[in-house]
């Protein structure tokens, strides 16, 4: 068994009696693929019978003989001892070989007492190969053996570290006896056939060769396959299943029925889990086991019943019942679900699951994914009847859809909704789902065939979840419709390059107190870059022109309805490269300067009576001093008379041109204040603030990321952020991060963040794993967010159990339990915490090779 070291307590645990039949399908499920072939067929081989032996032919007994038979290859004997000494066996005995080619010519000499047959290539004698395993020609069969007798046209029997071998079929026994006639071996005693990746060992085997039929008394068996990669693009591994059975009946070439049997992923002779079933088949040409009276058995306790099962042999999608999943949390309490999923071809599937939450009822999700060769999309439905705490019915829809309509036209739907406001935060488990806002509701066109220029165009409305009313008014417009026009092209006389983008948008508000309206835009640009080795320079002139159509819902005095905004822009950017060889910490490296300057100019124009429809403005940082404008969207153009300086280091490794560390420092320089806003309070200093930021690694096991903006006018520190990440090796992380900002808002609605942040993974003992994280705000002194579990790897299963806590709000909290038991490349019983631990934790590793959770959710 393989490192029975979890507590020997859990042996007298069942982990879960549950009757079900159907397929195990949730571990590592590939992606959809597009095939041909909408259903994967392939049945079993009919088993096929022996012929009967043929009767004793009169010729005389003469050892270590044979003769061609109608239809089969003619059989030589390789009397070594006429040319050549006979070859050793181990313990230095001779051994003798017989061979057989499809169509052999008949040798110039024929050894002593052979004869030739009519229209046969007759008993050769001929120099053997120095070894059995030496390539025979195409259909070929070799017997070798300490001893061989046999009488001619009825069998050959091979004694003494026998083997037959037939291309890639090799059968070696203690005695084989092969009857050319019907083309059967029997072997006895240590008998192994071995063909490919599979291998079958046991005391007896009688089997036709040829068609690949027979038996196996009391089998051990190991079958390897390559599976798909676990990522796309990522290799190929190898997936091997093994066990034991009272006999195994082969039916043809990959093509096997075992009865009284086991089959586990596990290697060691004594498994921790396997599948044992009375009467079990496999069929390695579809990929699929077949378990009839079977039951999952984990460190010697039945787990899981199940009378009928299919489960995937190379860890492929297979129809029918999941596993149960199974989680604890507070809002829903005891959770609960049995989904059954259905393969419906290898480019569609769906997954139907029913969920029981004790502290809500009996939900009912459904999904659909699909594949083409020019689309794919999936499509989910959450209903739950009757809410048991709010006592109303409650629902989801979701679906998703990208297609190429044509090699140049793409198109996208995106559609989701939810009965109610708190339906993430009541039903979700996760924090990243119960803290959303806003979802998202838009089709669009894509146009991409016209070579240096592009067109779209856009739907898009919200459903915002908040019932606040100040929430509501500030939820983003709808967009009905957008329509862009855009083009580059860098290949203009005297090196110019133009750029030009374009848009029409209708926008309406989502409450009737909103301002409505239409703007139109053009942007035409001309720059002309000038690049050497050494440097840059690119001027850049463009003229910005907006229109807009507004529809008030009451007319004020001194804003207007038409607006027509006309604005020319200037920017020079440009950086110089210096290089230079250093030494630092005793390494070789490549230390970089890159000095850059960038000018703006932005003439003011009045902007304050127009509406923001998808206006805010950008985070301060190293992207946004070198834009054009400080503001997203159209609705606000900053006006600009800026010098940005920035300077870069960075040190790169000379032997594989990879960046070690990188430290970055700038500031912008005002020559006029601030005119044009979004709200915000004009600027009337003339220097930002500075901005810093070191990342790379330090060593080969610590790495840093930090960004620092100090405000030089107030003299103090806006914003902070600090993360320090120690890995030595794999599925070994240290995570530390300090966060600090002045001006953000916290969840008790004051001002200003400071939250420490402590996470890792970390080996324990005897293969156990610690994971967690804690997030610890010092403004509000709590923690708003904990995360703690436990791993064990088995070799070939994993066991994982963890628990989180996040803040709702300043006084509520949700809590959630999660409990897994993987088995590796066949299935997963329990709720899945890797989704959770992943996001949570910079630099887990996943402990076993991935078996993705099928069964979605939140």
């Amino acid at each position: 068994m393989s490192e029975k070291v979890l507590n020997t307590r859990l042996r007298a645990i069942p982990l879960l009696l549950f009757w079900m039949s159907g397929a195990f399908g949730a571990a590592d499920m590939p992606a959809l693929v597009v095939s041909p072939d909408l259903v994967r067929g392939g049945a079993s081989a009919t088993p096929s019978q022996p012929a009967p032996q043929p009767a004793a032919s009169p010729g005389p007994a003469v050892a270590g003989t044979g003769t061609a038979s109608a239809g089969l290859p003619a059989v030589g004997v390789d009397a070594r001892s006429l040319k050549t000494p006979p070859a050793k066996a181990a313990d230095g005995s001779a051994r003798e070989r017989v061979s057989s080619t499809p169509s052999a010519p008949v040798a110039k000499e024929a050894a002593p007492g052979a004869r030739a047959g009519s229209g046969t290539s007759g008993i050769v004698a001929a120099p053997a190969p120095a070894s059995p395993s030496e390539a025979l020609a195409p259909g070929a069969t070799s017997i070798t053996a300490l001893r061989l007798r046999g009488t001619r046209t009825v069998e050959l029997v091979a004694e003494g570290e026998a083997e037959l071998q037939r291309d890639d079929v090799l059968l070696t026994a203690d005695k084989v006896t092969y009857r050319e006639v019907s083309d059967q071996a029997i072997a006895d005693g240590n008998v192994r056939l071995k063909r490919d990746t599979a291998l079958v060992t046991g005391p007896h085997a009688e089997l036709i060769v040829g068609e690949q039929v027979g038996a196996f008394d009391s089998p051990s068996y190991s079958m390897t396959r390559e599976r798909e990669a676990d990522e796309p693009g990522g290799p190929a591994r190898a997936v091997s299943g093994s066990g034991h059975a009272d006999l195994m009946n082969l039916e043809g070439e990959n093509h096997y029925r075992l009865t009284n049997a086991t089959w586990s992923t596990c290697q060691a002779s004594d498994p921790d889990w396997y599948i044992k079933a009375r009467d079990l088949e496999l069929d390695y040409d579809r990929e699929v086991g077949t378990a009839r009276g079977a039951s999952l058995v984990f460190m010697d306790t039945p787990i899981l019943w199940m009378p009928w099962a299919d489960f995937p042999l190379v860890a492929q999608r297979q129809s029918g019942f999941l596993p149960p999943t199974f989680g604890v949390s507070t809002k829903t309490g005891v959770d609960l679900s049995v989904p059954y999923y259905w393969n419906i071809a290898p480019n569609y599937d769906a997954t139907i699951a029913p969920h029981l939450m004790s502290k809500r009822g009996m939900q009912l999700a459904g999904e659909f994914r699909y594949l083409g060769d020019t689309y794919r999309g999936e499509s989910r439905v959450e209903w739950l009847p009757q809410d048991s705490m709010l006592g109303k019915e409650r629902a989801l829809g979701s679906f998703q859809h990208q297609q190429w309509l044509t090699p140049t036209l793409y198109g996208a739907l995106d559609v989701n909704a939810v009965s109610d406001d708190q339906y993430f935060q009541d039903l979700s488990s996760r924090i990243v789902m119960s803290s959303r806002v806003n979802l998202l509701r838009q089709g669009q066109l894509v146009y991409t065939g016209g070579g240096w220029w592009t067109a779209s165009a856009l739907m898009q409305a919200y459903q915002t979840l908040n019932p606040d009313p100040a929430v509501r008014n500030a939820s983003p417009y709808r967009r009905l419709p957008q329509l862009k026009l855009d083009a580059f092209r860098p290949d203009l006389p005297a090196g110019l390059t133009f750029a030009f983008n374009s848009e029409y948008v209708r926008f309406e508000g989502p409450e009737n107190n909103q301002v409505d309206g239409t703007r139109v835009t053009a942007y035409p640009q001309v720059s002309l870059p000038i690049r050497g080795a050494a440097y840059f320079l690119t001027p850049k002139v463009g003229i910005h022109q907006t229109t807009y159509d507004l529809q008030r819902p009451q007319d004020v005095a001194g804003e207007r309805n038409s607006i027509t905004r006309t604005m020319p822009i200037f920017s020079i950017d440009s950086g110089l490269f210096f290089e230079r060889d250093t030494t630092l910490f005793g390494s070789d490296f490549t230390q970089t300067l890159e000095p850059r300057l960038y000018y703006l100019n932005v003439p003011y124009r009045r902007q304050d009576d127009i509406p923001l429809f998808d206006t805010s403005r950008y985070d301060f940082g190293f992207a946004q001093i070198f834009s054009e404008n400080r503001y997203t969207g159209g609705d606000r153009i900053g006006d600009a008379n800026d010098l940005t300086a920035a300077v870069t280091s960075r040190l790169i490794d000379p032997a594989t041109g990879a960046e070690r560390i990188r430290a970055l420092v700038g500031q912008r320089y005002y020559f006029e204040d601030q005119r044009v806003t979004a709200g915000e309070v004009a600027r009337t200093s003339r220097r930002a603030d500075i901005l810093g930021g070191l990342n790379g690694r330090l060593t080969r096991t610590t790495s840093v990321d930090s960004l620092l903006q100090y405000n030089p006018n107030d003299s103090q520190i806006e914003r902070f952020n600090a993360a320090l990440r120690y890995q030595p090796e794999f599925a070994k992380a240290l995570n530390v991060s300090y966060r600090y900002a002045r001006d953000l808002r916290s969840t008790d609605g004051t001002l200003g963040l400071r939250d420490v942040d402590v996470s890792g993974q970390w080996p324990l003992w005897n293969n156990w794993y610690g994971v967690g994280r804690v997030t610890h705000s010092l403004k509000e002194d709590r923690v708003t967010e904990a995360i703690g579990g436990l791993e064990f790897n088995g070799g070939c299963w994993v066991f994982r159990a963890a628990v989180h806590r996040y803040a709702l709000t300043a006084d509520k909290s949700n809590k959630a339990l999660f409990f897994q038991l993987e088995f590796n490349d066949l299935t997963s019983i329990g709720s899945s915490p890797l989704a959770l631990i992943k996001r949570s934790v910079p630099g887990y590793g996943k402990i076993n090779d991935p078996t993705a959770n099928r069964v979605f959710g939140y």
